[in-house]
């Protein structure tokens, strides 16, 4: 059902900038959460006047109404198109203090950063992990569990929302988990999927055979083709990283065929007969 985002701020159709800038500041003050009100109203009210106040979407919208937005109004910096799912990552006071310029802003603590290292197969599979910090300058330390979503990269950073430094009259500021993964001796992540370098033997790429390999959890056999080259690669289906629930990506084992150095002089001499026969 298409919104009508002129009743939600209050105001007629033919209203001018400045009477949809009055009514938004009314209605903002009125339905804030940090003031009491409906953080539904107050996010249904930002959605409104970001619209009404950009005339090229307030055209769009006078033409085709809300349903427009179901491809996704880019309202002013703010994509409000994932409301209805649920899933934005929509901070109040950020989006209020935008739109009034910083006037009657919501004070906010500092944001705290810590350092979590894991290892390479809690970065695949994920974890929980207790983290402790400190809140403030008291010699109390905080300790909370932060979960570290399966595929998590070295580098990447989580945020906590208001688990940084309490403030009085306030919200706390964030907390910002940066992640450090430590490197596993024989695997790297592709994607979804998990790769390692397996080397063979000549006679093993030539006849095929059956090799034991690590996988992130397990051991497992693998089967070596007849007439493997280097370069080939073998898929392992589900023992990649996590994706969801019941899905995970695949093990691709890239097959690197061992030449020797040296060899005997009984090898030299069957080599040499096989270089007769063609191979």
């Amino acid at each position: 059902m298409s919104k009508d985002y002129y009743k939600i701020l209050g105001v007629e159709k033919g209203a001018s900038k400045e009477e949809i800038k009055k009514a938004f500041r009314k209605a903002a003050m009125q339905h804030h959460p940090d003031k009491g009100g409906d953080e539904k109203k107050f996010k249904e009210i930002n959605e409104a006047y970001a619209v009404l106040s950009d005339d090229n979407k307030k055209n769009q919208y006078d033409q085709f109404g809300s349903a427009g937005s179901q491809g996704g109004f880019n309202t002013g910096g703010f994509d409000f198109s994932g409301f209805q799912g649920g899933n934005a990552d929509f901070d109040l006071g950020d989006i209020f203090n935008q739109f009034f310029g910083g006037r009657n802003r919501v004070r906010k603590g500092a944001n705290i950063q810590v350092d979590v290292s894991i290892d390479f197969k809690e970065s695949v599979l994920g974890t929980t992990k207790k983290i402790s910090f400190y809140k403030n300058r008291s010699d109390k330390k905080t300790e909370i569990s932060v979960k570290i979503p399966p595929g998590i990269n070295n580098g990447e950073v989580l945020k906590v929302r208001e688990a940084g430094e309490p403030v009085e009259d306030g919200i706390p500021g964030d907390l910002y988990v940066h992640i450090q993964v430590t490197p596993h001796e024989k695997l790297h992540k592709n994607g979804a999927h998990l790769v390692q370098e397996l080397e063979i033997s000549v006679t093993e790429a030539i006849l095929g055979t059956k090799k034991s390999v690590s996988t992130i959890d397990k051991d497992l056999k693998v089967k070596i083709p007849t007439g493997s080259n280097t370069g080939d690669i073998l898929r392992v289906k589900g023992e990649g990283v996590t994706i969801s629930e019941n899905r995970r990506g695949d093990m691709l084992i890239a097959l690197k065929v061992k030449i020797p150095a040296k060899i005997s002089r009984k090898a030299k001499k069957l080599l040499e007969d096989l270089s007769k026969e063609g191979l």
